[in-house]
């Protein structure tokens, strides 16, 4: 399957994400682009399905397929819920918009269990580069430290953030090694605590709200289903390079 054809004309919503989404960017990032695609529903009819994922085509672009992606906002996944929230939006069309409207559908008290594990896996990266090599990998500690303090804003306000604000200068400093470990294990502590506390009284909701995410994928799929013709020559583009890789 021709998984480029599909990015390139069936996007639906694209974003910068990594350091310059979250407001730490410096002269050497890189520029980090996330999307979202929407397979034409006839593609689905045939045995073998369109992909739930493209990396590519170019440089750090990564795109899911929309049912992929809803899957994976409602169970919290923090990459994903902070790709709908990037304040660098490239491309966005009428669907995109509407999948950009269901945000808040999205969240709910799941993003503790979810952003808390994640930061308890990253952390035990960490520990373990103190041990091997006497310093933990800095820039990785600078994005623990954010990812944190999003859950814990997320959970005290029920909105989320990414953007770090007037954070910044003190993440950089963590980034460029000016702040001792032992300092950023207790700043990683202190975050963790609060996230913690925060959880027992947010304002999100216990679960999100499947129901409504799932009318909008099934309109979706209805739509493009009525609007595709089998002999459009973007879906046979998709067929004709999934053909051909598999010669």
């Amino acid at each position: 399957m021709d998984s480029e054809a599909l990015v390139r004309d069936h996007t639906i919503y694209s974003c910068v994400m990594g350091s310059r989404a979250f407001g730490l960017a410096t002269d050497t990032s890189d520029t980090d682009r996330r999307g979202v695609f929407l397979a034409p529903t006839p593609l689905f009819w045939r045995f073998e399905k369109p992909p739930t994922h493209v990396e590519g085509p170019a440089e750090e672009q990564f795109s899911w397929e929309l049912e992929r992606f809803c899957e994976l906002a409602l169970r919290a996944n923090p990459n994903i819920l902070e790709c709908l929230h990037s304040p660098v939006v490239e491309y966005v069309d009428d669907t995109g918009r509407e999948l950009l409207a269901l945000r808040e559908a999205f969240l709910s008290r799941r993003a503790h269990e979810t952003f808390t594990r994640y930061a308890l896996g990253q952390r035990k990266k960490l520990e373990a580069d103190v041990r091997q090599h006497g310093a933990p990998r800095w820039k990785h500690a600078m994005h623990l430290l954010r990812l944190l303090m999003s859950a814990r804003d997320l959970l005290r306000t029920g909105e989320l953030t990414i953007d770090v604000g007037d954070q910044r200068q003190p993440l950089l400093a963590v980034k460029r090694g000016e702040v001792p470990w032992p300092r950023v294990e207790t700043w990683m502590t202190r975050l963790g605590t609060e996230t913690d506390e925060s959880a027992d009284r947010s304002p999100l909701p216990s679960e999100p709200d499947q129901a409504r995410v799932e009318d909008f994928l099934v309109r979706v799929r209805r739509a493009s289903a009525l609007q595709s013709d089998p002999d459009d020559e973007r879906v046979q583009g998709v067929v004709r390079g999934r053909s051909l890789g598999q010669r």
